[in-house]
């Protein structure tokens, strides 16, 4: 039996009447579509071309934000002042990498940490929490606190501290900066000290001019007295001419009169006439070794003041550590002693003003140098050495700092208060010694006390 088979009829879906109709490639547009497509093409440009603007103009700000991140955190590395950024509980937010230094600690261990866990002991953060806490939106100005260092010492800081408010006027925290004091007080010391060098050294240049203005005045009472010395001089040396005359007439006189004459032999023994005789040759000679070693000093002391031009000249070191020598001696306290151990004749070629000047002044020092010691001595020794004449002048005093001893030579260092000492003369003394072709070297004795030893030359150089 043949089967039959019946066709179903095809459904078909009618589409809406204002939906557009399907297009294919090769479909041609309706009537309007393609001004439609056109404008769908710009709109879809203008937004492309926004979004490229948008996004340039964002890359912008991200360099800008950036630019601006990079340079906070290079005034914050820069500053030498710490700089603390805590919310409204007092918890840390933010640190410099002063505060990191001065802590011992990284950005990681301080952040969340409460912020009075940095200050030294338990006693501080009370002071602390207390001064936050009563000034609070007012801030805290010049508030000195002791913070603990990363090495456990405790360093005093001056903190100022500013409210953080949101824009509502909200408290959001606080802003703490602080400055170690101890380099202030370290700018501080410094700026003293200079000050106070400056005042010595002003007052060794006044008393530099003084010692200028006195040696002129030297010079001209040197001239000054040298003509009265030369007088009383004279009228001595006649005087004993005079008195030997005398003593010759009185001793004739005395031999013609009679024996018998009682009254005469009487008042010559009631004058003590012999004694007078005897004694007048010995008057004489020390009124005339007094004037003569006057007019040594006057010499001396207008050798000395003058203006030396170093003509060169064969000078006598025995009389001129002696002179030095006694100068000191006799200007000093009884209780210092000079000893002076040289071989006679000691010559060298130089200035003998100038050299003198040199010896005064190491007398002086040691004299100076020995002033608290029971028993002050200066003991000057030498001889000849090759070619050089050595003097090495030794005293018992406490000997010379260690850090002193490469600076005794600089002008105006003086270990002597205001007043004392120029801190010029071993300074002066050097030079002296170097424009005679010579050296000054100072040391410490092992048995104690200090020594200079001076060397010259023989002939100049």
């Amino acid at each position: 039996m043949p089967t039959t088979r019946t066709a179903k009829p095809m459904s078909t879906t009618v589409p809406p009447a204002d939906a557009p109709p399907d297009l294919t490639p090769d479909s041609p547009l309706p009537p309007g579509g393609e001004t439609a497509w056109i404008e769908v093409i710009q709109k879809m440009d203008e937004v492309y071309n926004d979004l490229l603007q948008y996004e340039v103009a964002l890359e912008e700000k991200n360099a800008a934000l950036e630019e601006s991140h990079q340079f906070i955190e290079s005034v914050l590395a820069s500053m030498s002042d710490i700089l603390i950024v805590c919310d409204r509980n007092g918890n840390i937010e933010e640190v410099n990498p002063s505060l990191r230094h001065i802590a011992g600690k990284t950005a990681d261990e301080l952040t969340h940490k409460p912020i009075f866990d940095l200050f030294a002991d338990e006693g501080e953060r009370a002071r602390a929490r207390d001064v936050f806490t009563r000034q609070g939106r007012q801030g805290v100005h010049d508030c000195e606190f002791f913070l603990r260092a990363g090495d456990g010492s405790t360093v005093p800081v001056s903190m100022n501290c500013t409210p953080r408010l949101s824009q509502t006027g909200k408290l959001m925290g606080m802003v703490v900066t602080g400055r170690p004091v101890g380099e202030l007080r370290r700018a501080y010391s410094a700026l003293r000290q200079a000050h106070e060098d400056l005042k010595r050294t002003q007052g060794q240049l006044l008393h530099a001019e003084k010692m200028v203005s006195l040696g002129r005045l030297v010079a001209g009472v040197a001239h000054e007295l040298n003509n009265p010395i030369s007088f009383v001089l004279g009228n001595v040396l006649s005087l004993k001419r005079y008195a030997s005359r005398l003593e010759s007439y009185l001793g004739a006189v005395h031999a013609s009169a009679a024996a018998d004459d009682g009254a005469l032999q009487a008042m010559r023994e009631e004058l003590r006439i012999d004694r007078i005789l005897a004694d007048m040759p010995h008057l004489i000679d020390g009124m005339i070794e007094g004037a003569e070693r006057t007019r040594d000093i006057v010499d001396a002391l207008k050798r000395f003041s003058a203006v030396d031009k170093m003509t060169p000249e064969q000078v006598n070191l025995n009389e001129v550590v002696e002179r030095s020598v006694r100068w000191v001696v006799q200007s000093a306290s009884a209780k210092f002693a000079a000893d002076v151990d040289l071989p006679p004749g000691l010559v060298c070629s130089g200035s003998s003003g100038q050299l003198q000047q040199v010896m005064m002044n190491l007398v002086q020092n040691a004299c100076d140098a020995t002033a608290r010691q029971p028993d002050a001595r200066l003991t000057v020794s030498g001889g000849y050495a090759g070619d050089m004449v050595v003097l090495r002048f030794t005293d018992n005093g406490p000997g010379i700092a260690e850090e002193n001893l490469g600076r005794l030579f600089e002008p105006f260092f003086t270990t002597k208060p205001v007043g004392q000492g120029t801190g010029l003369g071993l300074s002066i003394s050097y030079g002296i010694v170097e424009r005679h072709g010579g050296k000054l070297r100072a040391r410490n004795r092992p048995q104690g006390g200090a020594e200079f030893e001076l060397s010259l030359p023989v002939e100049s150089r």
